[in-house]
């Protein structure tokens, strides 16, 4: 899963020597049905070929070949988006299967290129699960509909119950202040990591599980900047696998996603209805995202439409038109219509809203729309 930490790795990696080549490719199946990425890759690294001095291709032609053996010999596996950095000089190696478009490129340079993977970053929210007890926390984060664990914080000289009753339990107010001492230093320490990773990583929304006890005290103990991130609370086990936390955690991820759906969706009819600067209707945002105006698009799930495109150039359309009046070519009848806009938009620099929840206001203005730069 992307992180800050190792895009900021990236970020400083160069080379005086060799060089970095970084592909960027759209994968998507629906859009790609009979594995067209394939010839898309070619004709970049032929370009890339064409147009590169010798001595650089010389250094750069076993990452092009390592690249177009990768890429044709591992189709099963890839989802929308791939991502690759590579340097054969260097001895590194770097892929990234993406759950979203990405805009078709090969770059060469004695760096890697990673201003689309900040990208992603920056546009896909990513959401902090913390799962917190009196000895123990671990710290997950979900980008994308997957979770991954990031860390844990134990604390092995907390001290444990004992029984009650007998001549130690006259002891017992003095012993629960004892460890409610060593409990409040553990969750010093969560917090003090919790703000770190926080702040490194760039996260507004965080969920909380574990105990009532443990949960109450530790978001009392909480600095107030960090606890208005928190959107919600919810009963887990310290021994829970990833999978797990994600499966309790869905619930409250599905309130939350409602609610930003729901304000998205209210600006864009609003604006959409004033004429400012947004369209409804997927005719309307053909035309938007073909004049590259489009800022972010926006469109119900499973929405989808049949319609044209040109065999040659980035024409799409809901009608049918024997030739193409940019290039002249033919045109060809499609099923994917949506994904193919969404995916030209991308190309365009806009970023994608797919409503699952907030649908029905949407739907009832045609299922797609688009907020414009201009």
């Amino acid at each position: 899963m992307l992180n800050r930490e190792e895009l900021r790795e990236l970020s400083e990696i160069r080379s005086d020597e060799n060089y970095y080549v970084s592909l960027y490719l759209n994968v998507n199946p629906i859009t790609n049905p009979k594995g067209e990425y394939v010839v898309h890759l070619k004709n970049m690294i032929r370009e890339i070929s064409e147009n590169t001095g010798k001595d650089v291709y010389k250094k750069i032609r076993s990452d092009l070949e390592k690249l177009t053996a990768y890429v044709t010999s591992n189709k099963r596996e890839f989802r929308k988006g791939l991502a690759i950095l590579s340097s054969e000089g260097e001895g590194f190696w770097r892929e990234y299967n993406l759950s979203v478009p990405v805009k078709n490129s090969l770059t060469v340079d004695h760096a890697p290129y990673i201003k689309p993977l900040l990208d992603i970053l920056d546009n896909n929210p990513r959401y902090l699960v913390l799962i917190v007890e009196k000895e123990e926390a671990r710290i997950f984060v979900v980008h994308l509909g997957e979770i991954v664990e990031y860390g844990e914080v134990k604390t092995m000289d907390v001290p444990g119950r004992h029984k009650k009753g007998g001549w130690f339990a006259l002891a017992e107010p003095h012993y629960q202040r004892h460890i409610d001492y060593h409990v409040g230093l553990h969750l010093k320490e969560v917090i003090k990591r919790l703000e770190s990773f926080i702040s490194a990583e760039r996260i507004d929304v965080v969920f909380v599980g574990g105990p009532d006890e443990a949960v109450t005290m530790f978001e009392e103990m909480l600095p107030e900047t960090v606890r208005a991130k928190i959107k919600g609370r919810f009963s887990a086990e310290m021994f829970l696998k990833p999978d797990e936390v994600l499966k309790r955690v869905e619930p409250l991820l599905a309130v939350y996603e409602s609610e930003k759906e729901k304000k998205i969706v209210e600006e864009l009819i609003t604006r959409a209805m004033k004429g400012d600067q947004a369209v409804l209707g997927l005719a309307d945002v053909i035309g938007a995202v073909s004049e590259g105006k489009v800022h972010r698009l926006i469109f119900v799930k499973d929405y989808s439409e049949s319609g044209f495109k040109c065999v040659e150039c980035s024409l799409v359309s809901l009608e049918a038109i024997p030739r193409c009046p940019y290039c002249g070519s033919e045109t060809e009848p499609i099923e994917y219509l949506v994904e193919l806009v969404a995916q030209r938009a991308v190309e365009h620099g806009a970023t994608v809203e797919v409503l699952a929840y907030e649908t029905d206001s949407l739907k009832e203005r045609g299922g797609i729309g688009a907020i414009l730069r201009f």
